[in-house]
């Protein structure tokens, strides 16, 4: 059997709708796409529904499924979060992804992201980690990429089945939620209570927080609230490029993905550098994967700016987003080794006027030697919908890379 390598090139919530500001153009429409454009008319394109037609997945649940992991082995979002910064996690634990928020005195949420807070929140994690609670309890409080952050709970009889205190999008003028169990068990009925416990008493130490009260007088919003949501406890998942036969790695910055990654068993590779907006070093992500790929079977490189327009309704954004993204590809396509396949996906669609994930597919492009190109001639969702792939799951996308790549298992005799 000849094995051949890839590149799988993401960029988080890239699909969108046809916007008024664009002159009815998706971002990805609008955009100028030379690199994405030569791949699609060189390849085969096509549509995928990371999980099915019209189900929204998350960024946790939609990189999941690309790195070849089983939707039914989801273990949550604060597992993944954990993960992805390092946190040290034992059984037993009940991890929450969390925002740094800000509220008003009647709760109401102003801002789920403190204004996408950039400075270091390490001050405001050292003033509320280890944090004792009734029951024998203790909260643990790390900080990931900016707003992002991870909290475990430790202590007896403690679980995951428990509701969010995030009210998500849109937010505006509605109160923070309080944490209820979403079952009868003595257990979920201590975790919710613990929970809001944690909630209250860590909101009067950051409003009073002196970075806090600083950001006040520079007329910032004050990250005085945590969020709390995707309850979850650790579990092992199965490795993906063990049980395909290769080796894998993945490169970004954004600890979600990272953690999804860690978790799928890939190595993972990233940089102080690599931030979740336009501020990221995108030459850098492509040198690296061009340095990882010859180490490595196959590669993943991830950004996330495309993803924050569309939550926060900036369609230009989006579209100088896209634009790095092309420039990241061409970089790579440029140098790409030989007999080495060039893919383009996507984990979910985010489009700028909903502000949220929704259920519409996302355009993909496989590029090789031996490829069947189809008549594509350019990357977008209205394009690539024409592609030979069809319309396909994103286990089907991801399988289909393992079999050109060789490391497909035949099935039968």
């Amino acid at each position: 059997m000849y094995y051949k390598k890839a590149i799988v090139a993401i960029a988080d919530g890239l699909g969108d709708r046809p916007n008024p500001l664009l002159n009815g153009l998706t971002p990805l429409q609008k955009a100028s796409t030379p690199n994405l454009d030569k791949l699609a008319a060189q390849g085969i394109c096509g549509m995928v529904d990371l999980l099915a037609p019209g189900i929204p997945v998350g960024t946790d649940m939609g990189h999941l499924i690309l790195f070849g992991g089983d939707p039914a082995d989801y273990p949550g979002r604060g597992p993944i979060e954990a993960c992805g910064i390092d946190m040290d996690v034992q059984e037993g634990d009940v991890i929450l992804r969390c925002n740094l928020a800000t509220i008003d005195q009647q709760g109401v949420v102003i801002d789920r992201r403190a204004g996408r807070i950039s400075e270091s929140a390490e001050e405001l994690a050292k003033a509320i980690t280890g944090m004792k609670l009734s029951d024998d309890v203790t909260a643990y409080f790390r900080p990931a990429t900016e707003h992002r952050a991870v909290l475990i709970l430790r202590g007896p009889d403690l679980s995951d089945k428990i509701t969010d205190s995030d009210p998500k999008e849109p937010h505006q003028g509605k109160r923070y939620l309080q944490v209820t169990a979403t079952d009868n068990s003595s257990s979920a009925q201590k975790t919710a209570r613990l929970l809001n416990e944690f909630l209250a008493k860590s909101h009067v130490i950051l409003d009073a927080h002196p970075m806090n009260l600083r950001r006040k007088a520079q007329g910032k919003l004050a990250a005085n609230f945590i969020l709390t949501r995707g309850a979850g406890n650790f579990k092992k998942l199965e490795s993906t490029p063990q049980r395909q036969g290769f080796r894998g790695c993945c490169i970004a910055g954004e600890t979600t993905v990272l953690g999804v990654a860690k978790l799928t068993g890939f190595d993972i590779q990233t940089d102080a550098r690599f931030t979740a907006n336009l501020e990221t070093d995108f030459a850098l992500k492509a040198e690296m994967t061009l340095k990882a790929i010859e180490q490595n079977d196959l590669v993943f490189v991830h950004i996330k700016a495309t993803d924050l327009a569309g939550h926060d309704n900036l369609p230009f954004e989006k579209v100088e987003a896209i634009e790095c993204y092309d420039r990241m590809v061409g970089a790579i396509l440029d140098r790409l080794p030989e007999h080495t396949y060039f893919a383009l996906a996507a984990d979910h669609s985010t489009p700028c006027e909903v502000r949220e994930h929704t259920g519409e597919p996302v355009p993909v492009v496989i590029y090789g030697q031996d490829i069947r190109r189809d008549h594509v001639l350019t990357y977008d969702e209205i394009a690539c919908a024409e592609g030979s792939l069809k319309r396909l799951t994103g286990t089907s996308f991801i399988n289909t890379i393992f079999d050109y790549m060789g490391y497909s298992h035949k099935q039968g005799s």
